[in-house]
C-alpha cells in the first residue's frame, strides 16, 4: 500500500519515521505541505516525492493520510474521496460540522471509498462505541493541559471553557480532537470542559459514561510531542496502529 501525507509535521514526522523503521507492505511515499521545505524535508527522509501540487499524488497512492488541520480536511477531502481513495483523518473536529460529515459521507459512499478516523489521544473509545445505543445516557470529558500546549502564558489553574464539543472544536481546533472523537463515536454532542493547568506538564483526558450498561471511567495522561506540545504523542500512535491493521489477517477489537 503506499500512502501519501498532506501535513508534514510533528505527527507526519512520528508516523513517517516509525512506518520507515519496520519492514511491512505499507509505504508513505508522497507528501504535501504549503510549506514546501517542510513536505521535501520529510520525503528525504522517507526516500519519497515531495509535490508542489496536491492532485499529483492522487494516481500513485491507495490512501490518503491527513496530519494538517480541519481546515485542509474540508479542502481536500472532497478530492480524495472522489478519487475513490481511502483517507484517514487526524483533524476530527472537521467532521463536527453536521453538514460536511453528511456530504462527505454521501461522497465516500458514491466512489467507494472509506474515511477512517483514529482513536487519537485518548482509550477508552471501543466501549463508547460499544454502548453508543444501548442505554447510554451520559458523556462528558474533561481535558487538562499545561499553559504551553495552549499558548497560554498564566499562573495558576483556569477553566478556558465549558460547554459543548460542537462549540470547543471551534474555539480551539488544534487542541480538542479528542471532543469530537468522542462525540462522533457516541453520535451526541458532549459535555466538555478544558482546563489550563500550570502545575501539569501532560495531556489529561477523563472521559465519564453512565447508562443503562453501568458506569465507566477512563484517564489517560498523554507526554506531548516534543516538536509540537498541542499533540500528543498517542494521537500519532493510534494512526501508526490503525496503518497497520490495514494488513493484519485477524484484528482484535473495533
Amino acid at each position: 500500500m503506499k500512502v501519501g501525507i498532506i501535513g508534514c509535521g510533528a505527527i507526519a514526522n512520528i508516523i513517517t519515521t516509525s512506518m520507515i523503521s519496520e519492514s511491512n507492505d505499507i509505504k508513505i511515499a508522497y507528501f504535501f505541505d504549503k510549506d514546501i521545505e517542510r513536505a521535501e524535508n520529510l520525503a528525504s527522509l522517507a526516500g519519497g516525492v515531495a509535490v508542489l501540487d496536491f492532485d499529483d499524488m492522487l494516481n500513485n497512492v491507495d490512501l490518503i493520510l491527513e496530519c494538517a488541520a480541519p481546515v485542509s480536511v474540508k479542502e481536500y477531502a472532497p478530492k480524495v474521496l472522489t478519487h475513490g481513495l481511502d483517507m484517514i483523518v487526524m483533524s476530527i473536529g472537521a467532521f463536527m460540522d453536521n453538514k460536511f460529515y453528511k456530504d462527505m459521507e454521501e461522497l465516500a459512499k458514491k466512489h467507494n471509498a472509506r474515511i477512517h478516523l483514529p482513536s487519537g489521544a485518548i482509550v477508552g473509545l471501543d466501549g463508547i462505541k460499544a454502548v453508543a445505543k444501548f442505554g447510554l445516557k451520559e458523556v462528558s470529558l474533561v481535558t487538562r493541559k499545561s499553559p504551553k500546549s495552549l499558548g497560554k502564558d498564566i499562573n495558576s489553574e483556569e477553566i478556558l471553557f465549558e460547554g459543548k464539543a460542537s462549540e470547543a472544536v471551534k474555539e480551539f481546533p488544534l487542541n480538542i480532537n479528542v471532543a469530537a472523537t468522542i462525540s462522533l463515536a457516541c453520535q451526541r454532542d458532549i459535555d466538555v470542559k478544558i482546563i489550563v493547568d500550570p502545575n501539569v506538564n501532560r495531556n489529561v483526558h477523563e472521559i465519564t459514561a453512565k447508562g443503562d450498561f453501568g458506569e465507566f471511567k477512563t484517564r489517560t495522561e498523554n507526554l506531548p510531542c516534543e516538536a509540537n506540545p498541542k499533540t500528543s504523542m498517542l494521537a500519532a500512535l493510534s494512526a501508526i496502529r490503525l496503518l497497520k491493521s490495514f494488513n493484519e489477517t485477524i484484528s482484535v477489537g473495533m
